[in-house]
């Protein structure tokens, strides 16, 4: 839409502005300004929200009871429990809570508009509909509005887009409303900020109609409290657990008839508690904050705790380009000059070093086998360059040693001093048509660039050649004597003249600049293709000029731009002339850019782009392995795009990119199904995107309804995604996504409140980490709650299968006393499951598929394991009672056995001492068996490794220290834990154990011949993995052991 268009629709005079009263009807109608939203989060509802439910409403009960039979040592571990679980679970989702805070607090206090004719302040949130507002350099845009009167106006867009580079406005009427913000030039957006120029604007959108507004009413309509599967497992299994402990309480007064004395009431009360896993809670939340804690060290700081879980189901990671699978930092790659060809530039960052090496004729003579390498000297004067009796000479030498001679294509290092006169003129001009600085660090020795980045890019690129700015134009000053030195070899010092800086109109700077040794004078001009070659009238072919005309100069230019283009480079033109007399003793500050900068010498090319990562093709690479689907989601244009996925394994249909992006077969960028636009994507329907046979893996010029869109898909195939994000643009697509990942360095704090995870490195191989970080907390997660509930089934057993026995008067006789249940539950409970929480991943971890989400913790296998160790553990265990009584003794029960020791009562309170035993012990040596789910642990093999953990190999001794000083500690055994120490009958209690060591053996045995795997892929999953087998068997071949060991 046009200026007038705008201006009719919203009823407005530009020369005036809106009046006072129609200001004020306005803000009637459209309300303030400013977000909206449910106000700040409620603590007494979060608090609220921690203790309602079922798994702390048992603790609280276990509390009372322990209170009521006066175990002061369980109630406080229990409200040490509950005070720790509600206290973590308040402050993440305190934390959550957060974001319209962050983003109310970006708008722009005040803005400048034009009402009644004059020009003045008023608060932003008095912003309307109509208002002229006036911008101007470090400004806060305060409403989305449409630009005119622009003068070298951009803006920084990155909290929309998430492109780094600041965009340059224009006037002109976009015609396609569709068109990504990113391409919207007349456009300017609420909170973005102007980084050069000045404008004036009409304001159309205010509030939440604004493009932050939108996505605004996003994070408000995203609900993401919903329970996970873990949290819904555990609120299942609390309801079975509550229905075991009341049933069990029932079925101990039901075997005394009801006849509810001190004894049988204590022991039903030890039975319930027993069955309840009162530290699961705390041992399923310490685990996870030792995960937190592991991941902070590798930089990812967790928010929330649940994210850990969902990262070990991630199918799916979609990431953005810049700064997470890249650097973040232009570099000059490649460079062109014609009758040259191309030149590749190796290092990578701010660091000057690195080296300039192009493919060259060499020559071999036959006769002596030497090679001789034919460089032209740079150091030679434009007039020996264009001496045509010189040449000739050299060219009948050539001919005369042809005879004997032959060439070879090689690999040749481009030096200071071997450089061609083109090549290093274009050197110079990279350095001196430049206002950027490169510096080190004293302290840390680290470079770092000051201005824009592709001048930074350039002055690197001429540094890494001893020919950066500061050598050039002082004679040491700012540089070493060596450079000092090279820049008189070159022909002198240089002083700049004058400079035409960049205007966003025109694309394009210069600088005159003055060699104080010869005294001529030289201008220097960089820019975009499009707007240098209209300036020149000749091309630089070698050591001559050849005159050209624009149009044929770009048919001539295309092919190379193309070629720099498909691989994701960003291409700018370098040309220079001669000042003439008349030209170099005027005023240059008051000449004519357009004027000065006409009948320029085309130079060449050089290809400039944001290099990725090293660890980042590895890290797709271990994604691929682990069955996870890596997909690009980027502001930045396809072609480039397209070109960085290649480089990082994102694509895999064309061949190995070299580190400066060029193709190793040359081809273009298929740009197909795979690799689509945010609009393309957009217009397709749910169902279209639904029946593609797989989802693009890269998708450019993205707006934030793209990425939700694409969340959406990938839910709709049963995926669980993990999105990274640093703009407020990505805010809704990390609340929508399984796991929302935040940049730490980059990223604003608005994405930051929306996220689960922030990276401190912004680096996409953290993810990765995490992820090997989150399966490893689940399975461990997994492997204590089979060993707590097993072992409280264990026990559940061997106490309901005790109440059949019964002394002379038929009261029934406990396998254990009360007290006694409360201590075994201690010493087999929290312990070992603290110790299998901190077990390290397996080396296979990441060969694994995706655990599914719908799997919850509690899987069928899962399930049968508990049933099969609970009741193996507790039949052996009252076996034990049994044998000792009935097999070795006479049988006889005695009488009141349950309530002190007596001489009768010898045989019961030994047999009790050997189920304490086995009891205890069986349940030690099952948190070894849970440390694989079904590979053997009881082998040679693993007998080696069973130090492994340390945590836990200590915990076993101790608990079978604590457990001999309970059945030999006079007064404690037969007084309190009514029990007695045993001699003969530790007999019965090892061949008890072996028998339960060789039946898990067999067990798992079985389960490893009759079961499906443990993680089965879905033919996409297990084409990422060929993927990766593939890649690694290759890269092992061509000795690239990095990749190889991923």
């Amino acid at each position: 839409m046009d200026v007038i268009q705008t201006q009719s629709d919203l009823d407005v005079d530009t020369n005036t502005g809106l009046s006072t009263s129609e200001a004020e009807r306005r803000l009637t109608v459209y309300g303030p300004n400013q977000m909206r939203g449910g106000g700040g989060p409620n603590a007494f509802k979060i608090l609220f929200r921690q203790v309602a439910n079922l798994m702390t409403v048992i603790l609280v009960a276990a509390v009372i009871v322990a209170f009521v039979t006066k175990d002061w040592i369980e109630a406080g571990v229990v409200i040490g429990v509950i005070v720790l679980n509600t206290t973590i679970g308040f402050l993440q989702e305190f934390k959550a809570e957060k974001t319209m805070d962050a983003l109310r607090k970006m708008s722009s206090p005040t803005s400048r508009v034009l009402r009644n004719g004059h020009q003045i302040v008023i608060a932003t949130m008095d912003l309307v509909p109509g208002d002229i507002l006036y911008l101007e350099t470090g400004d806060v845009v305060g409403a989305d509005c449409r630009l005119f009167e622009i003068f070298n106006y951009e803006t920084d867009e990155a909290l929309l887009t998430g492109e780094t580079l600041p965009v340059a406005k224009e006037e002109p009427v976009l015609g396609d409303p569709e068109m990504p913000l990113g391409d919207r030039i007349n456009l300017s957006f609420a909170s973005t900020t102007v980084t050069k120029g000045r404008s004036k604007a009409i304001v159309y959108a205010t509030g939440m109609s604004t493009e932050v507004g939108k996505i605004a009413k996003k994070l408000m309509e995203n609900n993401k409290n919903k329970k996970t599967p873990l949290q819904k497992s555990m609120d299942r299994m609390a309801w079975v657990l509550l229905f075991l402990a009341i049933a069990s309480v029932l079925i101990v007064f039901g075997a005394n008839k009801f006849d509810i004395k001190t004894e049988v009431l204590m022991y039903a009360i030890g039975l319930a508690i027993a069955t309840i896993p009162e530290g699961l809670v705390a041992v399923v939340t310490l685990t996870m904050s030792l995960g937190v804690n592991a991941l902070a060290k590798k930089r990812a700081l967790v928010r929330q705790l649940v994210a850990l879980e969902s990262l070990g189901s991630v199918t799916n990671i979609c990431s953005d380009k810049t700064g997470t699978l890249t650097q973040s930092k232009m570099v000059l790659v490649r460079a062109w000059l014609p009758n040259e060809g191309f030149f590749h530039i190796s290092g990578l960052g701010f660091e000057p070093s690195g080296d300039v090496t192009k493919k060259q004729k060499v020559e071999i003579d036959s006769s002596s086998g030497e090679l001789h390498v034919n460089f032209t000297s740079a150091s030679k004067t434009k007039q020996d360059a264009t001496d045509s009796s010189a040449r000739s000479a050299d060219e009948e030498k050539r001919s005369m040693v042809s005879k004997r001679s032959s060439y070879v294509e090689e690999t040749v290092v481009v030096r200071n001093d071997s450089m061609s006169a083109c090549f290093h003129r274009l050197t110079e001009a990279a350095a001196l048509c430049n206002m950027s600085e490169i510096k080190q660090d004293e302290q840390s020795g680290e470079w770092f660039g000051i201005g824009d980045p592709t001048e930074i890019a350039l002055q690197v690129f001429a540094t890494k050649l001893s020919m950066g700015k500061p050598s050039l134009i002082s004679s040491g000053s700012s540089s070493s004597n060596k450079e000092a030195e090279d820049s008189v070899s070159k022909g002198g010092q240089w002083r700049i003249l004058c400079e035409y800086p960049f205007d966003s109109g025109i694309k394009r700077m210069s600088v005159v600049v003055a060699n104080e040794s010869t005294g001529e004078k030289i201008l220097f001009l960089k820019g975009a293709t499009e707007r240098v070659v209209p300036c020149c009238s000749g091309r630089q072919d070698g050591p001559t000029v050849s005159d050209t005309v624009p149009d044929e100069l770009q048919t001539y230019l295309d092919p190379q731009i193309e070629e720099m283009g498909r691989d994701g480079l960003r291409v700018l033109s370098i040309a220079y002339r001669h000042l003439t007399l008349d030209e170099g003793s005027a005023d240059l500050n008051k000449t004519d850019r357009e004027q000065i900068e006409a009948n320029m010498i085309f130079l060449g090319l050089v290809g400039i782009y944001d290099p990725p990562r090293p660890e980042s093709l590895p890290s797709v690479m271990e994604c691929y392995r682990a069955g996870i689907q890596v997909t690009m989601l980027t502001g930045d244009h396809s072609e480039t795009a397209a070109a960085i996925a290649r480089q990082v394994g994102i694509l895999q249909d064309e061949g190995d990119k070299s580190a400066d992006g060029s193709g190793s077969n040359g081809h273009a960028v298929n740009v197909g199904p795979l690799v689509m636009t945010a609009r393309e994507f957009d217009r397709m329907s749910d169902e279209a995107i639904d029946a593609l046979p797989e989802l693009p893996h890269v998708i450019a010029r993205c707006s934030p309804d793209t990425k939700v869109k694409m969340i959406e898909a990938m839910h709709r195939r049963n995926g669980i995604v993990a999105m990274t994000g640093d703009g407020v643009n990505d805010s809704p697509s990390l609340k929508f996504a399984d796991v929302g990942i935040a940049m730490g360095q980059s990223g604003s704090d608005v994405a930051k409140q929306a996220s689960e995870i922030i990276l401190t490195d912004d680096n996409f191989a953290t993810i990765v980490r995490a992820i090997r970080e989150g399966r490893r907390v689940f399975s461990n997660i997994q492997r204590f709650c089979s060993l707590l509930i097993a072992g409280n089934a264990g026990e559940l057993i061997c106490l309901l299968v005790g109440l059949a026995f019964r002394d002379k008067l038929g009261e029934t006789v406990f396998p254990l006393s009360p007290v006694a249940i409360l201590v075994n539950n201690l010493l087999t409970g929290t312990p070992p499951a603290m110790a299998l929480g901190a077990e390290k991943a397996w080396p296979t971890i990441m060969d694994e598929p995706p655990r599914s989400p719908t799997s919850g913790l509690f899987t069928w296998e899962v399930l049968a394991d508990i049933l099969f160790y609970g009741f193996s553990i507790g039949l052996l265990s009252i076996a034990d009672f049994w044998v000792i009584i009935s097999g070795f003794g006479n049988g006889d029960m005695a009488q009141h056995c349950n309530k002190d020791y007596t001489e009768e009562c010898d045989l019961v309170f030994r047999a009790r001492g050997a189920v304490f035993a086995t009891l205890t012990i069986a349940i030690l040596l099952h948190a070894y068996n849970c440390r694989r789910i079904r590979g053997p642990m009881w082998n040679i093999h693993m007998l080696k490794r069973v130090h492994e953990n340390k945590i836990l190999f200590y915990g076993f001794f101790s608990g079978l220290v604590l457990c001999l000083l309970c059945i030999y500690v006079p007064g404690l055994n037969t007084k309190v834990l009514k029990m007695k120490g045993i001699s003969w009958e530790w007999g019965v209690v090892l061949v008890t154990l072996l028998v339960f060591l060789i039946l898990s053996e067999i067990y798992k045995f079985a389960k490893r011949k009759l079961l499906k795997p443990l993680s089965v892929a879905t033919d996409e999953q297990e084409r990422l993995q060929r993927m990766w087998t593939e890649t690694t068997t290759l890269a092992s071949v061509n000795g690239d052991t990095k990749l190889a060991k991923s």
